[in-house]
This record gives structure tokens, sequence and C-alpha cells, in this order.
């Protein structure tokens, strides 16, 4: 079965094929997607729930980077991340943690875009082990927020290398029924992760603007 408008219009976001900032209107998606409307409507709203568009006026654009989002989603996944691992210790099968280590060995094999979708994988299926879908959920909506910019910055074969070592390390502890361990992994993995990548935007910054990418940095909301 073809992707629907939601799954086409999400994946071209994601893959950079609509940047950053471009405008976006119905009509103009109603002719490049094929489709009427009113599921392009739903699709944006979709996606706007995801933080991937947002309206602007009478029309829509695919969400800007904004650096200050970016900083408050990583504080939001490192608290409910830490939280899902130290249950998956008490609750996740031998079975499933091993299952979990073979999806990261799987991973080494995989320089393109899906090797970043493997990433996430791990840590979503690592939160599913929680036995609670709010935390899985919630660690799986801070990675779709995270997707664009985390693709800019683990395009490298060394940054993927260090963070498939870094989930090996992990999923060990969990292994090991070591929460205090495993915890502290997953809170030092979020934030070198987090360091780099903002880090990479930082420098950046004016080259991705050249390719016509919005960044931008909002005041924090109280």
């Amino acid at each position: 079965m073809p992707d629907g408008p939601y799954e086409t219009l999400r994946a071209a976001i994601l893959g950079f094929d609509l940047v950053p900032g471009e405008k976006l209107s119905e009509r103009g998606l109603e002719d490049l997607l094929g489709a009427s409307r009113t599921p392009i409507r739903a699709a944006l709203v979709r996606l706007e729930n995801e933080g991937l568009t947002g309206r602007v006026g009478r029309g829509w654009q695919v969400t800007p980077i904004d650096l200050t989002e970016v900083r408050a989603v990583v504080e939001h996944r490192e608290a409910v991340e830490t939280a899902a691992v130290a249950l998956a210790v008490e609750r996740a099968t031998e079975e499933e943690l091993l299952a979990v280590r073979a999806l990261v060995e799987e991973s080494a094999a995989d320089d393109g875009p899906s090797g970043l979708r493997d990433g996430a994988d791990f840590h979503v299926a690592l939160a599913r082990l929680s036995r609670n879908r709010f935390l899985a959920d919630a660690v799986g909506g801070a990675l779709v927020r995270l997707a664009r910019t985390r693709w800019l910055e683990v395009r490298s074969p060394r940054s993927r290398a260090t963070a498939r070592a870094e989930h090996l390390g992990i999923v060990d502890a969990v292994l090991a029924r070591d929460a205090p361990t495993a915890v502290d992994l997953v809170t030092a993995h979020g934030r070198g992760a987090a360091d780099r990548l903002l880090a990479h935007l930082a420098e950046e910054r004016r080259r991705l603007r050249g390719r016509g990418f919005a960044i931008v940095e909002t005041p924090p909301q109280p």
C-alpha cells in the first residue's frame, strides 16, 4: 500500500526534502501529493502535534529548528528516559534485553538514515521494557522532535560508532540489574549527544542558513 499524505510529508520533513522554515500550502500539497485537501489538512495537523509543522497566518510551514526547544526537549527526554530505564532494570526479562542488544549490534552495518532510526528504535524499545506506555510514548515523542537535529549531527561513522558503544553499555548495565549505573549511562549518553548536537548547530548555523534552513532561538517560556 502506498504511503498516505502523512507518511510522505513526515519522511520529506525528517529527510530535509522539505527544509526547516519552508512554507507549505494545502493547495500546493494537493498537486504535489495527488491527494485531496481533507487528508492533507489532517496530515498537517498530525505533524503539528509532533512539532514538525506549524501554522503561519493562513498557511503552514515546516517548523524551524529552535535551539531553545532543543534544550528543553533534551531535559524532558533525560527525565523520562532515566525513569524508564530504572523500571526496565526491575521489569524486563533477559530475553527481551538480549533482543534489544541484538538490535544495537545489527545497526552497526547501517551507515545511512536508517542507522539513525535504529538508534531511536533502541531508546524506544528499552523504554517499553519499563512496562509503562506513558514513559515509552514520552521518549518516542522527544526523539521525534529531536530527529532532524540528531540526523544533522549523527552523520559521521565516528558519531554512530560512539552511540552504538554507549547503547551497548546501557543495555549491559540493565542486563546486570545495575540500576544506578544504567541511569548514569543514560544520563551521560543523552547529555553528551546534546552537547555535540548543539555545538554542531552553532558551528554550522551560517552554512545551514545558506541552504535555506530556518534556525531560531526563541526566549524560554515562563
